[in-house]
């Protein structure tokens, strides 16, 4: 299988390792010192439980040189996507499947998914439909990633924990997914791509942008009874608008955030993007939701107003 790579970064070069450890060839698109560093001796995958293992890439700054791969993999957040499309564009071609391994409501959800929602695009995560003209949803590979890293330097990754990677059904899933498990990457292939996702984001929607207000982590955001209280009541809405639109079952907020407690102080990514004044992923973790609900003519006003206060702070941290 040939693999080209957008965006080799924390969670896009964990992936990347394992589909080149499962046997796969990588060829990844870089710039500056990724692009130094991966030429001269390749991507290197730390982990924990062992030291560095260097994995060999073939790295470009020359978009042409991704296509005619077999899976294109965007590494990249949500929230860029949008201004790589013509990059994107440039690196597909007809026969290419996508694996957007983004975290939020991604673009491709709605295209063909039932109920009130369906065929909907969200300027959240897609203004205007360019998106979705260009990955159609049956050349897109949906997935989840429970897991997380960080990057050492450029081109270095070390993967902090890996629960597991959900892919969509397809054709092509049930490859990919054992040639990833053969390079060491725990994956497998869900029929409810959809609900797993909607699962995560349950979670991430109110605990991303609630720490990163608060600047406390996970921990000590549920110990505080007022805080926690707001974690309950964006849960509740988002429960709601999920009923909405089809997915029931959301009703034990306790028990999930019982589970959240036993993660201990772990630092959201939203919260480590305000701390490190980069762009936070607000639109597709959060205000897809709110501008969902709003077409829906759903309630959600508590998480309208920390999605309000959210926007407000990344607008004043950069300036």
């Amino acid at each position: 299988m040939k693999v080209s790579v957008i965006g080799a970064g924390a969670i896009g070069g964990w992936l990347t390792a394992g589909f080149v450890r499962g046997g796969a060839r990588a060829t990844v698109l870089a710039r500056g010192a990724s692009l130094e560093a991966l030429q001269r001796r390749g991507l290197i995958l730390e982990t924990a439980d062992g030291g560095p293992g260097v994995l060999p890439v073939t790295a470009t700054d020359d978009p042409g040189a991704l296509r005619g791969a077999d899976l294109l993999l965007l590494g990249v957040k949500a929230h860029d996507l949008p201004a790589l499309v013509p990059v994107i564009a440039e690196a597909m071609t007809p026969g290419t499947l996508v694996m957007p391994a983004v975290n939020g409501l991604p673009f491709w959800y709605f295209e063909a998914f039932g109920g009130p929602a369906r065929g909907m695009t969200l300027e959240a995560v897609d203004p205007g439909g360019q998106l979705a003209r260009l990955m159609p949803s049956d050349r897109v590979l949906g997935n989840v990633v429970h897991a997380a890293s960080h990057m050492v330097a450029p081109g270095h990754v070390h993967l902090d924990v890996a629960h597991r990677l959900l892919l969509g059904q397809g054709a092509e899933a049930e490859d990919i997914a054992a040639l990833l498990c053969r390079g060491g990457l725990p994956a497998s292939v869900t029929p409810e791509i959809h609900r797993e996702i909607w699962v995560k984001l349950w979670g991430n929607a109110n605990m991303n942008p609630l720490t990163a207000l608060a600047r406390a982590d996970a921990a000590q955001l549920l110990d505080d009874p007022g805080a926690c209280g707001l974690v309950e009541a964006m849960m509740r809405e988002m429960a709601a608008l999920g009923h909405r639109i089809g997915h029931a079952g959301f009703e034990d907020i306790a028990g999930r955030i019982a589970t959240t407690r036993t993660l201990g102080p772990i630092r959201t990514s939203m919260l480590q993007d305000v701390e490190a004044g980069r762009p936070v992923e607000l639109g597709p973790i959060l205000g897809a939701l709110v501008e969902l609900a709003a077409r829906l003519e759903q309630p959600m006003p508590v998480s309208a107003g920390v999605h309000g206060l959210m926007r407000l702070l990344d607008r004043n941290l950069r300036g």
